[in-house]
């Protein structure tokens, strides 16, 4: 790859505005395509180092305008996409067609597994999972469990316990515990998704999340933690698979304290399973919970590791986390997610990625190149045992 490299970032949402002007900003060679230019003009006024960023219309749905999209790319260009889930294997069908890289922020689904033969004939890198969770939990876990085993705390019958929690939450403290930045239907439906992880040194199945609350504290503030969904693929992408005495492993979801009392009554509505009566619950949460304009948010990632003597003595432990607040175009989640999607475009071009469908990083060295570029950027990260 090469600084010729065309960058076309689709979305100018509430998600990408930090790290696009930072990414236009350091490398100019970037084009913003949206379905709107008013919010991509806001972000193009805030471009600093001489650099410019050109703003394109992009509609899906219209064929004119996706065939305008295609006749711009040129193959090695990088497109990434920051469109609703649903719609990045579509993205992904374009970037195979015009031969450019790719790059998101979601977890990869079987649809985009799909696309990996095709890749890899092509050349072309399909990155994914670079945001913040996934993405810079991502990060933390390949940084932790390196040390762990360059301390020598791994492969040897320790007693070993994972946690990763992150959360994106109200910077006040409420009464309700939550603020949402958008329609709150995704999270009362993923409430109801059955949560898989190993704890007590065995597999545990929660079928419904809010029965497994437990408490987290953190540098002397108490947060509520629950699993989410299913931890158990990821004890052998962080490196852990051979563990005999693996106590504990979940990758779980962090919330105000007081969380569980404040929506009992939620969680009593989920779990009827009315779809109509969700979607209508969504609406009056959106109604009364949402994020004011300028309200200030907060995102609090936590990622530990613990290794334990026979006795249950700790030995060796580390922990890397991140605790962000901001507000406006530049909040605690866009900031997290845009500039770490920032961080992977970054090494796309300094060719990091094989060709092939990609689900994260995985490279501890590579992952702490990240995490000082985050670092670089302002974003807080708080390392205990463990050098970036």
């Amino acid at each position: 790859m090469t600084d010729t490299q065309h960058i076309h970032w689709i979305g100018a949402g509430l998600a990408s505005g930090p790290g696009l002007v930072a990414l236009a900003s350091e490398l100019g060679n970037v084009t913003v395509w949206d379905m709107s230019d008013e919010r991509a003009k806001m972000l193009q006024g805030h471009v600093a180092g001489g650099n410019t960023l050109e703003i394109g219309e992009l509609n899906l749905d219209d064929t004119d305008s996706v065939a305008h999209f295609k006749s711009v790319l040129n193959p090695g260009d990088i497109v990434i996409s920051m469109l609703p889930a649903a719609l990045h294997v579509t993205v992904a069908e374009i970037a195979l067609e015009a031969g450019t890289h790719m790059v998101t922020s979601s977890y990869v689904d079987d649809a985009m597994a799909a696309l990996d033969a095709r890749a890899k004939e092509k050349g072309l890198a399909f990155v994914n999972e670079v945001g913040l969770d996934p993405g810079i939990d991502h990060l933390f876990a390949h940084v932790i469990v390196n040390a762990a085993r360059e301390a020598g705390m791994l492969d040897r019958g320790y007693r070993i316990d994972f946690v990763s929690h992150c959360g994106g939450i109200p910077a006040e403290k409420t009464d309700f515990t939550y603020k949402f930045s958008w329609t709150p239907f995704g999270v009362l439906k993923a409430l109801a998704n059955p949560a898989r992880r190993i704890e007590g040194g065995e597999e545990k199945v929660t079928e419904k999340v809010w029965h497994a609350v437990s408490e987290l504290e953190i540098a002397g503030e108490t947060f509520e933690v629950y699993p989410n969904r299913n931890s158990l693929p990821y004890i052998e992408e962080y490196g852990l698979k051979g563990e005999k005495h693996l106590n504990t492993f979940v990758r779980g979801t962090l919330r105000q304290g007081g969380w569980k009392e404040a929506w009992a009554h939620i969680f009593a509505e989920v779990e009827k399973g009315d779809t109509v009566r969700l979607k209508a619950l969504s609406q009056e949460l959106w109604n009364e919970y949402r994020y004011a304009d300028g309200e200030k948010d907060r995102v609090v990632l936590y990622v530990a590791l613990t290794a334990s003597n026979n006795d249950g003595m700790e030995v060796w432990s580390a922990s890397l986390a991140l605790d962000e607040v901001g507000s406006g175009w530049q909040t605690a989640m866009a900031r997290t997610v845009s500039l770490t999607v920032a961080e992977a475009i970054k090494a796309a071009k300094r060719g990091v990625f094989e060709p092939g469908v990609h689900a994260a990083l995985t490279d501890a060295e590579e992952a702490k190149k990240w995490l000082r570029g985050l670092k670089d950027a302002d974003v807080t990260i708080r390392a205990h045992n463990v050098n970036l």
